[in-house]
């Protein structure tokens, strides 16, 4: 039993409808517009389903006259006439209301009337009837069976032929394990058999003889093979040197100097200098402006190379811009006809291949090309447009799309907000084992401390060796840049800290209403990597998160991994939600991807995270100075990705 069936353009204009459950006539309109909000308009299209609350929504596009076909239904049925029904139904109401289509354009959609309920119903029953209960399969007899076709001497002789063959290599085979001459003698025997027929009455001395030569061979080859193996005295001249120890140039000569052993200062803190505090290590460029938080910025030598074609017009262009390498072949040229998926085929799989190279999830890649493909199928493209070109600008408008949140998180504006209800804004960081929690966790402190906010680091990795010290010498150096004498004689971070070995989500608790009585703005807690497998570390997550209910809980990811990416979101966001106890669970809200200097042009991880969580990366880090904290650019990390 089917919910409904809308017909819509991909303008919003709802042209027919079908309702097949009793209700308000607006049942309809919460999961289209999910449909719409996160799968149409955020260019996930590789798969034609998508579940809405207890409703499946199945869809196809046509992209000639910008029409969707929405069916939705509930998903506790299995319904195998779905696909045939939409298909059909697409096919009808197109070739019924063509010529409106094509001659008036936007003004048929806005003045056609279109009476489909009878078509639509008949369609509905024919699926219906054609996905019935099928007669049950009969068994075949034996005279419809291939074993039947087979004659008695057939068989006979198949079978009396597998058991010689196997004699005849069970000879072989244990032939070779025997000695060399009873190896060698019964094989030539078999072929002296023959000469001896033939000769007649000399039959004993013709098999004396013929043994002595196949004697004779045999020890010829075998001196030959012992003369050629002589020849070689590479394996015994390795026998006699032995293995000897290098000697590097120079490499005894410093050894008194490198000697520490006996030396008085060796680990003496008296004698060390110590290291004065230096800021410029810290910050990295003086010349910027404080408390404001740059864009990832990457330069593209498209133009650059576009220049140098124009100037020389009559020299072919050495140098490959933008996607050459991986469009080197282009496609014909299509002049005003429908684009098919056969035209497509070619430069699609080139663009799969491209997007896992460059570190995009194999599975992404798929549902990536997927949805360029359904986008681009049976639109009519231009006379002198290409494929390659078509194809290259779909990928790149859904990547950026992609990688545009579908809720943008401002942290300076939600402080601020905060600020005015008199309570701290409290941000959790979680993720797996050495991805560089407390490092970016620093960051954003200075980022904050720069823009006027106090902030209050709660401790609450009790289980990581190092790790509070860690936090305490960062709260030391981020004191030393911002010390109280500059900010009225308030001081802007402070660690807050228990030890070790104690409960996470009771230290949170008190730091936040500790950050509530000192009259804080922003608590940042750190906590300890845990793998998305590991259950009991899970549990004591969601714990922290379901008891202290933060304002934004971020998940620290690195840009160095592919595949592994979409299982750490995917696992993490399950684990919240399977031990946590509330009805509505918590999950991540936001992404920060660490360690993107590292990785050049292989930008995949971004697209990876955002695509399979459909949540914002909101910080991005590129260094190891506090300067290092950048807010995601779509353009430039898709400008990364298409470069070949």
């Amino acid at each position: 039993m089917l919910d409904f069936f809308t017909i819509f353009s991909k303008g919003g204009l709802v042209l027919w409808c079908f309702q097949g459950v009793r209700g308000p006539a607006a049942a309809a309109t919460a999961p289209v517009n999910a449909l719409i909000r996160s799968v149409l308009l955020q260019e996930r299209g590789g798969n034609n389903s998508f579940t809405h609350e207890a409703l499946t929504l199945k869809y196809k596009l046509d992209n000639q006259f910008e029409l969707v076909f929405v069916v939705g239904f509930q998903k506790i049925l299995t319904l195998t006439y779905v696909d045939k029904l939409i298909d059909d139904v697409h096919k009808e109401f197109r070739d019924k209301y063509r010529n409106e289509f094509q001659q008036k354009g936007t003004l048929g959609l806005l003045n056609g009337t279109f009476d489909f309920k009878d078509d639509f119903m008949r369609l509905l029953r024919d699926a219906e009837e054609s996905s019935k209960v099928r007669p049950p399969t009969v068994m075949k007899t034996f005279e419809q069976s291939l074993k039947s076709q087979k004659t008695v001497k057939c068989m006979i002789e198949t079978r009396g032929e597998k058991p010689k063959e196997k004699v005849k290599n069970k000879k072989n085979k244990g032939s070779k394990k025997e000695g060399t001459e009873a190896v060698a003698a019964p094989g030539k025997a078999s072929v002296g058999d023959k000469q001896p027929s033939t000769a007649g009455d000399r039959e004993e001395l013709t098999k004396d003889e013929i043994l002595q030569k196949n004697r004779e061979e045999f020890f010829k080859r075998h001196m030959k093979a012992g003369e050629k193996s002589s020849k070689s005295p590479k394996p015994e001249a390795q026998k006699e040197k032995g293995k000897k120890p290098r000697v590097w140039d120079l490499g005894n000569s410093n050894a008194k100097v490198l000697d520490y052993s006996n030396s008085a200062t060796n680990g003496s803190t008296e004698a060390c200098p110590v290291e004065e505090f230096d800021p410029d290590t810290a910050l990295g460029d003086r010349n910027r402006e404080p408390g404001r938080l740059y864009d990832l910025e990457y330069e593209s030598d498209d133009e650059a190379e576009e220049e140098k074609v124009i100037q020389n017009p009559s020299k072919p262009s050495t140098k490959k811009g933008g996607l050459g390498g991986m469009f080197g072949m282009l496609k014909g040229l299509v002049g005003s006809k429908s684009l098919t998926r056969e035209d497509m085929d070619p430069v699609l799989e080139k663009m799969k291949d491209h997007l896992i190279a460059k570190n995009v999830a194999a599975e992404i890649a798929v549902q990536l090309c997927e949805s360029v493909a359904k986008k681009l199928e049976g639109k009519v493209m231009g006379t002198f447009t290409t494929v390659t070109s078509t194809v290259k600008q779909a990928l790149q408008e859904a990547l950026v799309q992609i990688l545009q949140p579908q809720r943008r998180v401002d942290v300076l504006r939600d402080v601020m907000d905060a600020q005015r209800h008199r309570r701290p804004y409290v941000v959790t960081f979680c993720g797996v084992n050495g991805v560089g929690k407390s490092t970016n966790l620093a960051k954003i402190s200075f980022w904050l401390i720069e823009n006027g906010f106090s902030v209050l680091i709660a401790a609450c990795d009790t289980f990581r060796a190092g790790a509070v010290e860690q936090l305490r010498t960062h709260t030391r150096r981020l004191n030393a840049l911002h010390p109280p004498e500059s900010h009225g004689g308030r001081t802007m971070v402070q660690l807050y800290e228990k030890g070790y070995g104690k409960d996470a989500a009771g230290i949170a608790m008190e730091a936040i209403s500790y950050a509530r009585n000192q009259g804080f703005d922003v608590v940042l807690v750190d906590t300890a990597g845990r793998m998305q497998d590991n259950a009991p570390l899970m549990t004591a997550l969601a714990k922290l998160i379901a008891v202290n209910a933060p304002d934004l809980v971020l998940f620290v990811g690195e840009a160095l991994v592919g595949n592994e990416a979409v299982d750490q979101l995917v696992k993490f966001n399950k684990a919240l939600a399977d031990h946590s106890m509330a009805q509505t669970p918590r999950l991540i809200d936001g992404i920060v991807l660490t360690k993107f200097d590292t990785i050049d042009d292989k930008v995949g991880a971004a697209i990876s995270m955002t695509y399979i969580t459909s949540k914002p990366i909101v910080f991005v880090g590129t260094g190891q100075t506090y300067c290092d904290l950048r807010s995601l650019n779509a353009k430039a990390v898709v400008a990364a990705l298409m470069k070949a």
